[in-house]
């Protein structure tokens, strides 16, 4: 493995995201592990077009993220991707949880489609769980990935304002409260991304040093 140099100057470290939360969270969580790297997102280089995301798993998006963005860059790059999985579903919507009803982002039709898709199902069949694949990948190659897991059960009405995407339909095990209607910090302990992104720590401190 190549040996990684960079003098007293902290390593910068990209995120392939240009969501200011998602830089915001990742960074907190690399201070508290004691790491002395420069966390930015995307936008840091906004010539470079986004990836697509062609993969099967969310450990290949996530890799295909992160590779085109060491190798554009020349800096070592972190990218995730995640989803809901459903159980009777036999985990879908997975990869497409973005676009399940057709157009990516519409998360009100991705809603609406997935509660009408479960409208005849019982309690006891609606588990599902929140997905995350977090990649690190170095300009010369090397590449880890790790993953995140928030396991719950769906409930037949939203519910909650905050979050995005499912999180007012899932209900955390243990909990009475939607994702959506848990405070950020309460939800950024639990989540599915924020287990993968403290995975993370361990992996950029060996790689980075």
């Amino acid at each position: 493995m190549q040996q990684q140099t960079g003098g007293h100057a902290p390593r910068r470290l990209i995120l392939a995201t240009r969501n200011a939360g998602k830089v915001t969270e990742l960074r907190a969580i690399l201070e508290a592990a004691g790491l002395d790297v420069e966390l930015v997102g995307a936008d840091a280089y906004p010539d470079i077009p986004d990836v697509k995301e062609t993969g099967v798993t969310f450990a290949e998006n996530a890799l295909l993220k992160a590779h085109a963005l060491a190798e554009a860059t020349g800096h070592p790059a972190v990218a995730d991707d995640s989803g809901l999985c459903v159980d009777v579903l036999g985990g879908a919507p997975g990869i497409f949880s973005a676009r399940w009803a057709g157009r990516h982002g519409d998360d009100r039709a991705n809603l609406d489609l997935l509660l009408a898709q479960l409208s005849d199902i019982d309690e006891e069949h609606r588990g599902a769980h929140f997905f995350c694949a977090a990649a690190l990948a170095l300009p010369d190659g090397t590449q880890r990935v790790v993953e995140g897991k928030l396991t719950g059960t769906l409930r037949h009405a939203p519910s909650g304002t905050g979050g995005f995407g499912y999180d007012p339909v899932l209900q955390p095990l243990g909990e009475t409260r939607t994702c959506a209607e848990l405070t950020p910090a309460e939800k950024n302990a639990i989540s599915h991304r924020g287990q993968a992104f403290r995975a993370l720590a361990p992996v950029v401190r060996e790689l980075l040093g």
